[in-house]
């Protein structure tokens, strides 16, 4: 059996707390924004790219939006000095992408295809030439469909062929690039994508995604130590996880002990062994009729506990769940797609609730206040280890006006929210560096196909036309001045 700890109660509050006076962004703060490579590079043919487990997913029928694909998603991988110089107008000091596993390594394994490598060279170049700090994400979902064919996250293999990959990634731009990501909501690519089957490979097989989950846990130790060997010692690594804030819908015992049940497997899960050496005892406890965790090696939570010099947190909308009454029934309101199966293990009798309040355009309720929780949870939980928030943002129904401008005010009122709930993290003493919007622009939303869009700047999908929103001009008033412009401030 695995290493066991005790780990803290999720956060009960249901109260928006009280804003602390408001107080401007530290100088150094970076004002960045976010995509990921399979959602906007396009080019899935081009350079010696072979298909990811992405390719495979959307190609088959019935599993996106009217079945689209990221073949051409927004032809990034052609036009990247264009959106870098997009970045620089609208005032962005990072901007965090991710590398494509199979266009660098098409197999998944063996040596590095040159061409591949070298779009990322010429992108770092142009991001450094514009004043723009490159983060990179090592993995965010897109598997080479050959490593999928053995067997994917669920084999250690898996993990350990991702340590080969980051080493050839930190070779060729550790010398230019100092932030790097290891992987990104691992609780997604375990869960959605062998749990639910709604993310790629498609699988359905609660067992398999617990197992994907402790593996994706060692590539993250394993990765962050090829990374280290191969880089500059001044280069930081980070992970970036999906961490829920789990809220119970009363104070009943068996809704406290059902938000615990979510919240081990929505954060312990990954933040146990990765800050603690340890899983939840509880976790295991109640996962126990689905997997005896015989997977989990002697030593691998060493392996896994690497130090860590930063903790990237995405957030959307916080996690409201009951314990089920005996009449329960109907779809899970979890906001992670329809399935009839789930993605949360040996917690099928949990109730989602959708929280009140405003929605965006997936559903998702808007609270900031969610954000600071989760920030201070944090903070408090890794005494004081710099935390960057690495994705943040909102879809909704945008559209030109007759004029071709996009006025997206809901988005404004959605940034001031959230960065206001960052800035009073700070004065409240967390040690925040940064913040990535998601997304820069509309791109290829995963299963959602191109009907969703998150992006600050509007693409014209038929043109690849780019044009800033509104919000991306509030944004970039926000990152000239370091503080919160008024709602009303887009023109």
């Amino acid at each position: 059996m695995p290493e066991l700890t005790e780990l803290p109660e999720p956060a009960t509050s249901t109260t928006p707390v009280p804003p602390a006076t408001p107080v401007a962004f530290p100088p150094a703060f970076l004002w960045g924004a976010a995509t990921s490579a399979y959602q906007i590079e396009g080019a899935v043919r081009e350079d010696g790219r072979t298909p990811s487990i992405w390719d495979t997913f959307s190609h088959t029928p019935g599993k996106t939006a009217g079945g689209e694909t990221g073949d051409v998603a927004v032809d990034h991988y052609h036009r990247y000095r264009d959106d870098v110089a997009l970045m620089a107008r609208l005032g962005l000091t990072a901007y965090r992408f991710s590398i494509s596993w199979s266009r660098v390594q098409p197999t998944g394994r063996g040596p590095a295809v040159q061409r591949g490598l070298d779009f990322y060279r010429r992108l770092v170049d142009e991001l450094l030439a514009h004043d723009i700090k490159p983060a990179v994400t090592l993995y965010h979902w897109d598997l080479p469909q050959e490593l999928e064919d053995a067997g994917g996250w669920p084999e250690r293999d898996t993990a350990l062929r991702f340590a080969e990959y980051a080493q050839i990634v930190g070779d060729a731009l550790g010398d230019r690039v100092e932030q790097w990501i290891t992987l990104n909501e691992p609780w997604c690519s375990a869960f959605l994508g062998y749990g639910s089957g709604v993310h790629a490979p498609g699988r359905t097989d609660a067992a398999a995604s617990l197992r994907a989950a402790h593996h994706l846990n060692l590539a993250h130790g394993l990765g962050t130590s090829a990374l280290r060997a191969a880089m500059p010692t001044r280069n930081t690594v980070a992970v970036s996880l999906n961490s829920s804030v789990v809220r119970p819908l009363s104070q009943d015992p068996a809704d406290l002990a059902a938000a615990r049940r979510i919240d081990d497997l929505a954060n312990g899960v990954f933040h146990g062994p990765m800050l603690r050496g340890a899983y939840p005892r509880t976790l295991l406890s109640a996962t126990s009729s689905v997997t005896d965790w015989s997977h989990v090696l002697d030593g691998d939570l060493a392996l896994i506990k690497q130090p860590l010099d930063a903790l990237g947190l995405n957030y959307y909308t916080p996690t409201l769940v009951s314990a089920a009454a005996a009449s329960a029934d109907g779809p899970r309101a979890d906001g992670h797609g329809a399935s009839a199966y789930s993605p949360w293990p040996g917690a099928e009798d949990v109730v989602f609730h959708q929280t009140p309040g405003e929605r965006t355009e997936m559903g998702w309720t808007i609270d900031p206040t969610g954000l600071h929780d989760l920030i201070m949870r944090y903070h408090q939980e890794t005494r004081g280890l710099p935390l960057y928030v690495t994705e943040n943002g909102a879809a909704y129904d945008d559209e030109p006006d007759p004029d071709g401008r996009v006025h997206d005010p809901e988005r404004i009122a959605y940034l001031h929210g959230h960065l206001s709930a960052v800035r009073r993290a700070i004065a409240d003493g967390a040690d925040v560096r940064g913040y990535y919007l998601w997304s820069l622009m509309d791109n290829f939303e995963w299963a959602y196909g191109y009907g969703k869009r998150f992006g600050a700047v509007y693409v014209d999908y038929a043109t690849q036309t780019r044009t800033p929103k509104s919000s991306a001009l509030w944004y970039r008033d926000a990152a000239r001045t370091g503080t919160l412009p008024p709602v009303t401030a887009a023109e």
